[in-house]
């Protein structure tokens, strides 16, 4: 049998970094996001008269095998993987292996600030889901992969890149403590997304990074009651409000314009998401007529979002092209993680 699903990576369009804890277990936290049609992919194979364990992550070239030989050991080769692999069996098989081959790869490279690893285990979650005729429905399978990422694989993170893509589309997202989260769905007009669609820039700045550091700061901070990084958190928080009112009254210019607001705030949350680079590329873009940009995820790296009029499009991305990154196409997408039998 086999099974294949994908899920759709997410621009962080405002709120980022409030659905971290502890900030959202004191403060609460919200986040406004949208899927785009960049994915990540995976296919299962189950096969037992070939009794084994094997993931092939084909966009890294890395490979694990193992025999069936229960829990797989969650050491740093495709953590991830073995993660996911482990809880399935444990929570759904009743601890007994599986003879799988799973494939998987993603539009994004890792560190890109899309979500790409949330969205990697909750679609190969969405396709052992479809493979075992699993009974979890959209807040499950975001809950299962958040805590396979944060407790299990104790990496550092929130919690919106799960629910983005796993729910999919534009959404405003709620988060309280005991991991308590509210996806609202926005419906939001045609026009207004081929709009949005005409004035963002979607540029990968050419450099992965790791959020870790950037996360580990801001959660020090709220730790602390560090007071500028605090205040800088919650309006940061207020910009995810105002930029939610301004889409759904189809104000794409109040949106451009908190765009900024929120960039600045995001920057004062930690000296890490910001470099020279980035610093570069937004002096660049602002000279040749943008009209306000940030940076999508944590910050340090990855991809940025830049506002920009159509008819200063072209210039804009003339005055990037001799850097290091590239430019890359996209459109808004409605559908969350979507798994099916071959």
């Amino acid at each position: 049998m086999r099974v294949r699903s994908r899920s759709p990576l997410r621009l962080g369009l405002a709120g980022g970094g409030t659905d971290l804890s502890p900030y959202c277990d004191k403060y609460g936290g919200c986040i406004l996001n949208a899927t785009i049609d960049m994915y990540a992919h995976c296919t299962i194979e189950l096969n037992s008269l070939k009794p084994g364990v094997s993931f092939y992550a084909q966009d890294i070239d890395e490979q694990y095998h193992s025999n069936l030989t229960g829990l797989l050991p969650l050491d740093d080769k495709l953590l991830l993987h073995k993660a996911v692999y482990n809880r399935v069996i444990a929570d759904y098989n009743h601890g007994n292996p599986l003879p799988v081959t799973v494939y998987t790869h993603c539009d994004a490279p890792p560190g890109s600030g899309l979500g790409s690893s949330s969205t990697l285990a909750v679609t190969m979650i969405s396709a052992y889901q479809k493979l075992l005729n699993l009974p979890l429905g959209e807040y499950d399978i975001a809950r299962l992969a958040y805590d396979i990422e944060r407790v299990d694989c104790q990496l550092s993170g929130g919690k919106q890149d799960q629910y983005a893509t796993t729910f999919g589309g534009f959404n405003f997202m709620e988060f309280y403590d005991q991991n308590r989260v509210l996806v609202n769905p926005l419906r939001i007009r045609r026009s207004i997304l081929n709009e949005l669609e005409s004035q963002l820039i979607l540029y990968f700045t050419g450099v992965s990074r790791s959020s870790a550091k950037i996360i580990d700061e801001q959660v020090k901070n709220t730790n602390d009651n560090t007071d500028k990084p605090l205040q800088a958190m919650h309006e940061v928080k207020q910009l995810a409000f105002e930029m939610k009112e301004r889409l759904l009254h189809s104000d794409i210019s109040g949106m451009s314009e908190l765009f900024y607001q929120s960039w600045v705030a995001k920057k004062a949350t930690s000296p890490s998401i910001s470099t020279p680079l980035i610093d570069q590329i937004e002096d660049r873009a602002m000279s040749a007529g943008a009209k306000s940009l940030k940076i999508s995820g944590a910050g340090g790296g990855g991809f940025m979002m830049i506002f920009v009029d159509p008819l200063r499009r072209i210039a804009v991305e003339s005055a990037l092209a001799d850097l290091e990154g590239e430019i890359r196409s996209f459109k808004f997408t409605q559908e969350g993680t979507q798994s099916w039998k071959v």
